[in-house]
């Protein structure tokens, strides 16, 4: 449950299409609360929360539509489906 609602706040933060499953949105937000706990842990000295999390989600899709779906966030580019959807 954590992982989708973590998942699917960080894909309504980045504007533009996101063609994925529901399980991709878990492992986005699972990996994300990985990520986002790895740095408040290096940052902070302790566990993150929710708002690392969800930080850590936001990068992992903006990484993952970079080099992945080689679109941005902002411009034309980030408004149409990527390739094959």
């Amino acid at each position: 449950m954590w992982g989708f609602v973590v998942g699917g706040l960080a894909r309504l933060a980045l504007p533009g299409p996101d063609p994925m499953p529901w399980y991709a949105t878990v492992a986005l937000g699972l990996g994300g609360s990985m990520v986002g706990g790895i740095i408040a842990r290096i940052l902070i000295g302790t566990a993150g929360g929710f708002v690392f999390a969800f930080l850590g989600a936001v990068a992992l899709l903006y990484l993952y539509r970079r080099v992945v779906q080689h679109r941005g966030i902002t411009g034309p580019s980030a408004r149409r489906l990527p390739p094959g959807a």
